[in-house]
């Protein structure tokens, strides 16, 4: 039977699409693989760099610090090292327990010998932006309690300037009752707006650990960001923000090729 004039064509253009899809579907996966290849190695020469014996360490949260989790397990079997884990989060802390690291927190070790965290995205001066995953005050806290600071991550959070790379704002932990008016103050005095963070699979806004809201403040130009995030955090409400002014030593950057760079903190 002769097909009408066209119907092959319909056909042929189908397989092409169907062809198209797996490909992008290939690349993507591709992408996906290279990028958690990246955030072990800088994990791993994070936690080879900066862990010794008998250390306090910080340990973060985020998809990146799960490498730097197992690297630093498998050096304490292997090397039989005396250290002790502060956790950022619940995830964090589940981490440490399901490694068997020895797990403890700042009320009985309130200094830390290094902290080990990934970040959303990091600047050419080491500024940052965390928060993504909801954990920015438990962070900045451990952070501030380390002698060093030491970032991990893969070559998509490396940008000259902060809002490059990350598009989705830089979070705010708030107090539930002050979201609005704190909404409006950031958006009224720094511009850009700041929304509420909603849950994915559940109803509602994202409640953090420590039982507050998070606003993902969107902004619009570059800012002089030690200013910004002394003005934000005198904002009534706000419990903290996720820029990391001044915080940071060192920061790993796995990259596509293989290789790992780290960036210093400029000298003030």
């Amino acid at each position: 039977m002769r097909l009408p004039r066209g119907a092959g064509l319909g056909r042929l253009a189908a397989g092409a699409l169907r062809s198209s899809q797996q490909h992008v579907c290939v690349s993507g996966r591709a992408a996906a693989s290279m990028a958690e290849e990246a955030k072990k190695l800088a994990a791993y020469a994070a936690v080879d760099n900066h862990v010794q014996n008998n250390q306090v360490v910080g340990v973060g949260s985020g998809s990146t610090i799960v490498y730097a989790v197992d690297r630093l397990a498998e050096r304490v079997r292997q090397e039989k090292l005396n250290i002790v884990c502060v956790p950022t989060s619940f995830q964090a802390r589940q981490l440490i327990l399901q490694h068997g690291l020895t797990l403890s927190d700042l009320d009985r070790h309130p200094e830390l010998d290094v902290a080990i965290d990934g970040a959303d995205e990091v600047d050419a001066e080491l500024t940052l932006i965390k928060g993504g995953g909801g954990c920015l005050t438990q962070e900045k806290i451990v952070a501030g309690c380390a002698k060093h600071f030491i970032v991990i991550a893969d070559y998509r959070k490396d940008s000259k300037a902060l809002g490059q790379q990350w598009k989705k704002g830089v979070p705010i932990e708030v107090i539930p009752m002050a979201y609005v008016p704190i909404s409006r103050t950031i958006a009224k005095r720094f511009g850009g707006e700041a929304n509420l963070r909603m849950a994915v699979s559940k109803a509602g806004p994202v409640v953090t650990d420590n039982s507050n809201f998070i606003l993902d403040w969107k902004f619009e130009h570059a800012q002089n960001w030690k200013e910004v995030n002394t003005a934000i955090k005198m904002i009534p409400g706000v419990v903290e923000t996720g820029l990391f002014v001044r915080m940071a030593e060192r920061a790993y950057f796995g990259m596509e090729d293989g290789s790992v760079q780290f960036r210093d903190a400029p000298i003030n």
